[in-house]
């Protein structure tokens, strides 16, 4: 084994996941720099390393030195120190103030910093308030680094001292060292098997009761973020075994004594599924909601729906389908009506009537729908003004929960919520909740499409239950059936594989490709040279790649990357929890923050970038948002999303790759809430043989839900 030592130039790349890191090393009295590799957890540039491993040849990198292991101190020569410095990795501090601060102070920076940083106020420009800011994440990082090494020697990867740092703060080695598993439920982006390797390095047993209760709770959660609400007893046991690699027989003890403590919940013998508890009381909770506004009168006067209608009709010059005079006069005969249907069917018409009658009877009425883009679309067709539900629910962070409740519930008397087929177990909870009783409630949707990314199938089980009225609009009217894509979403619909045009004036196109590499330069070149040209289409703002899996080359990761330096090329960029933004990207907030306002799949730009605060802004609808470096894990680039994240949303133009790699994903339902995203284009490109499969595949997998049980039982 040989031995290595030097400065950290760089840090080319860092895995989140994994920890592997590319980084160029300089050697004292060397010139040129040497490239080392391997599991190199939160090193930062200007530091010195010294590091055992063995010298390699890359058949396409050349020389490399694989480290096996390492060891960090902090810079202690000038160019390091600066390095250090010029890294952002001390907010305040920024490449102007790290040379000024260098100057003035010189080897003895670092130690002025950690004992004296008053000192700081002779540099010209650096007041009271940034000294505090400096010495307060100069203190975080010093309690992060003794999180890292601690966390290093369980080979846990880095990304998550930071933020069990943000979480627990000086305490975080006595939280990890009491119960491990906490972690997995405290903090975003730490799974189980992360913390259950701590632990085993810790030395809690295999078998032990906290370990097994953790990997119950945590096997609920988890299969609540693939849309489960609960799950069959026997599955469940069969996937903690396999997780922890117990016998079912002591995780089935464990099950029975954490049913007597109240933390999950099963409902009857006869119906043998385990629910965690929150979900329980949600769907529960909604069922007991669904109701109390079906027994309870409304506000508005009695009046002869068909009457109505035909008023409607007439000042509107309309002439309206079965279906859709049913739907109108079903939503002023009923307290609660569904109101279903695919692209083409009148939606849109079928709303503005509704609002229409409504607004003869009353002035208090709202509208919402689950994404800020979904609802923006449904303002510029009703010309109303409309809510995202969050915002409606007004989100309260005293209490953390939302203001609108039953106790306080919303203003009105009657409440249409588009995109139904969108909404959560939790959120259709605290909106229910919210909904005064004498409210009359209407829900529209397309039952078809995918169902929410968080837990539930709420349209399905609504309608399935036969519990609330239902009507389904099945008629394309004239203006649409000369769409290309209103057509041929409607046969994915039905199982049948779709018309390929290649006529000029299409809005449907399918380019044959089978290789992998080749579809993704069949997209680059749609992207940035013909669709442009052709449809003057901006390539970032007009055009959407949505594909269905995350990994592989035609994945949402590498795509993104791809296109990122094709669109948007930079010389500077940060560079964090595996993550790489540069400005102008286009990125997605992938988690709910209440704080800042931006919810799961709201898409926006990136607009500045501050080095020396470690802070940078996003430009979304609701306007600019401020996030820190170390809340990058929030987002994601967004150049290609997954067809599930982008519900609601629609762009000018989406483009698809459809190929057998995606075999697992390709369902008929998938493929058509794809291609009803296109708003004046679609493009696929792909091998037909996946197209085929995609069209006949209508077995997605099942979610388990217990609402439709609820709803038909209580």
């Amino acid at each position: 084994m040989e031995e290595i030592v030097g400065t950290i130039e760089n840090v080319v790349y860092t895995s989140e996941e994994t920890g592997f890191s590319v980084i160029k090393l300089l050697c004292p009295r060397e010139k040129i720099l040497h490239c080392i590799v391997g599991n190199l957890p939160g090193v930062q540039p200007g530091e010195t390393i010294t590091c055992k491993g063995n010298w390699k040849r890359h058949p396409q990198y050349g020389s490399q030195f694989e480290v096996l292991s390492f060891e960090v101190r902090m810079p202690t020569d000038l160019s390091g120190i600066q390095k250090y410095l010029e890294s952002g990795l001390i907010k305040g501090i920024g490449p102007v103030y790290a040379k000024k601060i260098i100057d003035r102070f010189g080897i003895n920076t670092l130690e002025v910093i950690d004992h004296d940083p008053s000192a700081l106020l002779d540099i010209p420009g650096i007041g009271k308030k940034r000294v505090e800011i400096i010495s307060k994440h100069w203190g975080d990082q010093k309690s992060i680094r003794d999180v890292m090494i601690f966390l290093r020697s369980h080979n846990i990867r880095p990304s998550l001292a930071q933020k069990i740092f943000k979480v627990y703060g000086e305490q975080s080695i006595n939280v990890v060292k009491e119960n491990p598993y906490k972690l997995a439920k405290t903090i975003f982006g730490i799974g189980f098997k992360s913390v259950d390797q701590i632990a085993i390095n810790l030395g809690i047993a295999k078998n032990s009761s906290i370990r097994i209760d953790s990997a119950l709770e945590h096997m609920l959660w988890d299969l609540s973020l693939q849309g489960h609400v609960c799950y069959p007893k026997d599955s469940l046991l069969e996937e903690v075994e396999k997780l922890v690699s117990v016998s079912q027989e002591e995780i089935e003890k464990r099950l029975h004594f954490l049913l007597q403590e109240g933390r999950i919940a099963s409902e009857t013998i006869e119906y043998p599924y385990i629910w965690i508890k929150p979900l329980f009381l949600f769907e529960k909770g909604i069922v007991e909601e669904i109701h109390r506004l079906q027994r309870s009168k409304e506000a508005l006067r009695l009046i002869n729906p068909e009457k109505a209608f035909f008023w409607a009709q007439k000042a509107q010059s309309l002439t309206f389908a079965h279906a859709q005079k049913q739907a109108i006069i079903e939503s002023f005969s009923q307290k609660i009506h569904i109101i279903t249907g695919g692209p083409g069917t009148g939606k849109s018409t079928i709303t503005n009537v509704i609002l229409s009658i409504a607004e003869k009877l009353t002035s208090a009425i709202l509208l919402a729908t689950p994404t800020g883009r979904a609802a923006k679309r449904l303002s510029e067709i009703t010309r109303k003004k409309t809510f995202t539900i969050h915002s409606l629910l007004e989100f309260d962070f005293t209490n953390r929960g939302f203001k609108k409740n039953r106790k306080n519930p919303l203003a009105c008397d009657v409440i249409i919520i588009d995109e139904v087929s969108m909404i959560d177990t939790f959120l259709l909870y605290y909106l229910l909740r919210a909904i005064p009783s004498h409210a009359k409630l209407i829900l529209i949707g397309d039952v078809d499409q995918l169902p929410s990314v968080g837990p539930g199938n709420i349209l399905k089980d609504f309608i399935d239950s036969e519990k609330i009225s239902v009507t389904r609009l099945t008629t394309i009217f004239r203006q649409a059936e000369n769409s290309q894509i209103v057509v041929n979403a409607h046969r994915i619909n039905q199982g049948l594989f779709p018309q390929l045009s290649f006529q000029e004036k299409s809005d449907f196109f399918f380019y044959p490709v089978d290789d992998p590499s080749q579809i993704l330069g069949e997209i680059l070149y749609q992207i940035t040279e013909f669709l442009p040209k052709k449809f003057s289409l901006h390539p970032i703002e007009d055009i959407q790649v949505l594909s269905p899996m995350k990994k592989g080359v035609l994945g949402t990761e590498n795509v993104n990357h791809v296109l990122q330096q094709r669109l948007n090329p930079s010389d500077f960029s940060i560079n964090l929890m595996g993550r790489s933004f540069h400005k102008k990207d286009k990125v997605m907030q992938i988690r709910n923050n209440y704080t800042k306002g931006v919810y799961n799949g709201d898409i926006g730009r990136i607009v500045t970038i501050c080095q020396e605060e470690r802070i940078f802004s996003v430009q979304f609808d609701i306007g600019e948002v401020l996030y820190d470096f170390s809340e990058m894990d929030e987002l994601s680039l967004s150049y290609a999303v997954s067809v599930h994240k982008y519900q609601g949303s629609e762009c000018p133009c989406i483009i698809m790759p459809v190929h057998m790699s995606h075999y697992m994903l390709l369902f008929k339902n998938l493929l058509y809430t794809a291609i009803t995203r296109g708003k004046k284009l679609v493009v696929l490109v792909g091998s037909k043989k996946a197209l085929a499969i995609a069209v006949r595949k209508n077995d997605p997998m099942k979610r388990f839900t217990g609402l439709c049980h609820f709803l038909k039982t209580t």
